[in-house]
C-alpha cells in the first residue's frame, strides 16, 4: 500500500475531525446519539450506527463552505458522514452535483464514492440533537470546531452558505459578523472578499410544505457558482 502524505491543510482538518469524533462536551447529546444507535429505526434495524459526533467532509481547498444545523439522528448519526443517508443530504448533494461541486447526485454511505470538489460541509453542531434542536450551550461548545475549520479554510473559501437560522447565527457569532438579518436568499458581502448566502434549511418540514421549493433551493447554489466563477 502506497504511503499517503497529507498536505498541511488536509492534516489540520483531519486533526480537528479526530477531536470532533472523541468529543464528549455535551452530556445530553452524547447520551442521545448513543441511545438512537441502540434503538435504531425499523428501516435501519440491520445496520450498525456510527452513534458518535460526526466529522466534517469535503475538499480541503474548498471555495464553497456549506454550514448546516447538525447531523440527522438516522442520517449522519447512522452513516458517520455529514449530510449522508437523509432527505436533507439528498437535496444538498443533488444541488452540489448539478452545480459541479460533487461527482455524483447522491450521498448514501461513507463508502459510496462521493467526492466533493471546491466544496466543504460542516455544521453548527456535530452531534444529532433531540428534535433537531441543540441548545445554546451545545452550540457554544461546538463553536470551537467551526471556528477552527473556518480559519483553516480561510485562504480558499469564497462563498459561505448557511442552512437555517441556527447555522446562520453560529457562523455570524464565530466570525464576529454583526448586523445581518436572517432570510432566504439574502446575499451579504463580508470581510476578505467573501460572500455569505443565507438559505432556509432543506428539512422535510420546509421542503414538504413548500416553504422551500427546489427552484428556491437551486437558486442558492447557482448564485454561489456564479460568484466563485467570477472571483
Amino acid at each position: 500500500m502506497p504511503n499517503i502524505v497529507l498536505a498541511k491543510q488536509d492534516l489540520s482538518l483531519h486533526k480537528i475531525n479526530q477531536k470532533i469524533i472523541k468529543c464528549k462536551l455535551c452530556p445530553r447529546l452524547s447520551g442521545y446519539i448513543r441511545e438512537v444507535g441502540k434503538t435504531k429505526t425499523k428501516k435501519h434495524m440491520d445496520q450498525s450506527y456510527w452513534a458518535k459526533p460526526v466529522p466534517t467532509f469535503g475538499d480541503p481547498k474548498a471555495k464553497l463552505l456549506v454550514i448546516g444545523l447538525a447531523p440527522a439522528a438516522n442520517g449522519g448519526n447512522r452513516t458517520g458522514r455529514i449530510f449522508t443517508g437523509d432527505s436533507s443530504g439528498d437535496w444538498l448533494i443533488r444541488a452540489l452535483f448539478e452545480m459541479g461541486f460533487a461527482n455524483k447526485p447522491t450521498s448514501i454511505s461513507k463508502d459510496d464514492g462521493l467526492i466533493l470538489k471546491d466544496a466543504y460541509l460542516t455544521a453548527a453542531a456535530k452531534c444529532a440533537p433531540p428534535q433537531n434542536k441543540p441548545n445554546t450551550s451545545e452550540i457554544l461548545n461546538c463553536s470551537q470546531y467551526l471556528k477552527s475549520e473556518i480559519k483553516i479554510l480561510d485562504n480558499t473559501i469564497k462563498v459561505i452558505i448557511t442552512l437555517g437560522r441556527i447555522a446562520f447565527d453560529a457562523y455570524c457569532n464565530v466570525s464576529h459578523v454583526k448586523g445581518l438579518k436572517f432570510g432566504h436568499n439574502k446575499v451579504y458581502p463580508i470581510c476578505n472578499d467573501k460572500t455569505l448566502i443565507v438559505s432556509y434549511h432543506p428539512s422535510r418540514r420546509n421542503t414538504n410544505t413548500g416553504t422551500l421549493t427546489w427552484q428556491m433551493w437551486i437558486n442558492i447554489f447557482e448564485a454561489a457558482r456564479l460568484i466563485i466563477n467570477n472571483k
